[in-house]
């Protein structure tokens, strides 16, 4: 077998792999995913927007109090002509 095919099965099959980790936290199975795949892309979509929405929250408070510090260390450094 040619190496470059060898390499493309070993990436296809980590690949798979990685996706059928995905869809197992999701608790999607196959034949779930065949039978009922509108379905199966509306609840992964709602999943991620829950996710999303829940990360947004913190990173916006902790933008306001990262952002000021952030921009006084910018100001002290074009200060001091670094």
């Amino acid at each position: 077998m040619p190496k470059h095919i060898r390499e493309t099965l070993i990436k296809v099959m980590l690949a798979s792999f990685v996706v059928g980790v995905l869809l197992a936290f999701f608790n999607i199975e196959p034949k779930e995913l065949f039978e009922n795949f509108g379905e199966t892309i509306q609840s992964v979509f709602e999943i991620v927007a829950r996710i999303v929405e829940w990360a947004v929250k913190y990173i916006l408070l902790g933008g306001v109090v990262v952002v000021p510090i952030w921009l006084i260390f910018i100001l002290i450094g074009k200060a001091r002509g670094k």
